[in-house]
């Protein structure tokens, strides 16, 4: 199992070379490179540079620090012919990116529209049939997760749907700070770690409230918080213990599914390498410092048992 860090909290402050020498100061081995303007941006074709990336790559040799993942945000579920097109060719250039950086795993989302969820269902099936031998080829792992506002939201529905391609290179990424959407409030977070099973691989960690209980956030107009269910949604990447996610459920049930061994098997069911577990902490830089080996020695403490 690698370990790693989301290095967006850390991108907005500082330059690459600079985070990546923080996440090794704070142990870890691991960075997982989320949208960032000069990598990946949002929405956007991939841009990096040969400045860029000779910046990272010399970075990254003198820290021994890995990218164990990039995170990608393309409009592949569409909701128009045209975003789909653009994020298809996003895709395949960011593909030709990890490989070429050595980097087995790339996680993302559906990014469509929960207002127009057949269309955006039928897009991204229709993006895949292009993009999944390519994927296969190229032996990577892609990994997809729900999200709030997306055109699927649901835990059990998400992992359906990958699970439906029957393919080694898909795997499906558990947000424990996006859990409340993925069961409408319940937070059973074994439950939803169980049911995606083999699919699962990768998890992150970060804390939030519960935006179905009313006043755990508050947002004006006042009809905009509808017990969370508006055309809005809000939620938190807070450290492990500021919000009302059970994370001693998350770490006994990964534990019982033995996730830190789980692709280290004879036929292990995942291409792309080990699985991962990341810290994914934002809106606090000023504590992170404190923080991130924090969450760093609780992880090593619950699933490595040191």
């Amino acid at each position: 199992m690698k370990i790693a860090f989301d290095v967006d909290v850390l991108a907005k402050q500082m330059p690459i070379r600079d985070y990546v020498r923080k996440v090794a100061d704070w142990g870890y081995k691991y960075i997982e490179q989320s949208p960032h303007p000069r990598i990946n941006p949002f929405y956007k074709h991939p841009l990096f540079s040969k400045e860029c990336e000779e910046e990272y790559r010399k970075a990254l040799k003198e820290t021994g620090v890995e990218i164990s993942s990039f995170i990608v945000v393309y409009r592949w579920s569409g909701p128009t012919e045209e975003q789909r097109r653009h994020a298809v060719a996003n895709w395949k250039r960011m593909i030709q990116i990890a490989v070429d950086m050595g980097v087995p795993v790339i996680n993302t989302e559906f990014s469509g529209d929960p207002n127009q969820q057949e269309i955006c269902n039928g897009m991204f099936f229709r993006s895949m049939e292009e993009l999944l031998p390519i994927i296969e080829r190229e032996g990577l792992r892609v990994e997809i997760q729900s999200h709030p506002y997306d055109f699927c939201e649901l835990n059990d529905e998400t992992c359906d749907i990958v699970k439906s391609f029957r393919s080694k290179n898909l795997g499906y990424v558990y947000s424990a700070s996006h859990g409340f959407f993925y069961d409408q409030g319940k937070g059973d977070v074994r439950h939803m770690l169980k049911y995606a099973g083999d699919e699962l691989t990768h998890v992150l960690l970060a804390d939030t409230w519960n935006q179905t209980k009313d006043c755990r956030y508050i947002l004006n107009p006042p009809w905009l918080n509808a017990r969370g269910r508006a055309d809005v949604t809000i939620h938190q990447h807070t450290a492990m213990g500021e919000g009302e996610v059970d994370f001693d459920g998350i770490f006994e049930t990964l534990r019982e599914m033995d996730f830190v061994n789980k692709q280290l098997k004879p036929g292990a069911p995942k291409a792309g390498g080990d699985n991962i577990i990341c810290v994914s902490y934002f809106g606090f830089p000023e504590k992170m410092d404190q923080q991130a080996p924090e969450a760093l020695e609780r992880i090593q403490s619950e699933l490595l048992g040191r």
